[in-house]
C-alpha cells in the first residue's frame, strides 16, 4: 500500500538531475544486460517547477519477468519492490534516503514497447519544451497541495484531470517530433 504522506513541494533544483544519473548508474551496475535504459521523468525532470523531492524514474527493461528475476539486485539497492501496484506491465519500487525516512526515489519499470513509456516521456518532453504550460502544472501541483495538504494520495488523484487532459495534447505533439 502506497503511504498518504504529507504533500512537500519545493522549489526546482539541479541537484534532482544529478540524482536521476547516480541512480541511473547504479541501477546499471545492479542490472546490468536486464536494463535497456533509465528515464527521468516526473515534476523533477521538468526544469523551473516546484516539485515534490522524489526523483521518479522509469527503468525499462528487457522484460518484467526478467527484472521480477533480478528483483534481489534491486532490494540490495535499498529498494521496496511492490510489484505492479495496481498498473498491469508496471513493476514499481520506492526507496527512502536512510537518514531522513523520506522517500527518495520512486521506480516505474516497464518492458520495452510498453506504451506506458511514451506517455511518460511524452508529458515530460512536452512539459519542457512549453515553459508556459510547466507553469500551469506547477498552479495545478500548488491548488492541489492547498486542498490536500497532508496526503499525496488525495494530491495526485486532485491533479489527475488536467494530467489526462495535458497528456492527450502531449502525446499528439510527442508522435509529430
Amino acid at each position: 500500500m502506497v503511504d498518504a504522506i504529507p504533500v512537500e513541494l519545493v522549489p526546482h533544483s539541479p541537484h534532482w538531475a544529478e540524482m536521476a544519473a547516480a541512480e541511473t548508474r547504479a541501477l546499471r551496475a545492479a542490472l546490468g544486460d536486464v536494463l535497456v535504459t533509465v528515464e527521468h521523468i516526473g515534476s523533477t525532470s521538468i526544469p523551473g517547477i516546484m516539485a515534490k523531492p522524489i526523483v521518479d524514474l522509469i527503468p525499462i527493461v528487457t522484460s518484467v519477468e526478467a527484472l521480477d528475476g533480478a528483483n534481489p539486485r534491486v532490494t540490495a539497492l535499498g529498494y521496496e519492490c511492490l510489484g505492479e501496484f495496481g498498473l498491469p506491465g508496471r513493476r514499481y519500487c520506492r526507496k527512502n534516503d536512510p537518514a531522513t525516512g523520506k522517500r527518495q526515489f520512486q521506480l516505474h519499470c516497464y518492458a520495452k514497447g510498453s506504451p506506458e513509456i511514451a506517455r511518460h516521456l511524452a508529458f515530460r518532453d512536452y512539459l519542457r519544451a512549453h515553459p508556459a504550460k510547466a507553469e500551469e502544472y506547477e498552479a495545478e501541483k500548488i491548488r492541489a497541495a492547498a486542498l490536500h495538504p497532508d496526503n499525496t494520495l488525495d494530491y495526485n488523484a486532485e491533479k489527475n484531470d488536467w494530467i489526462k487532459a495535458t497528456e492527450i495534447v502531449a502525446l499528439k505533439w510527442f508522435s509529430q517530433k
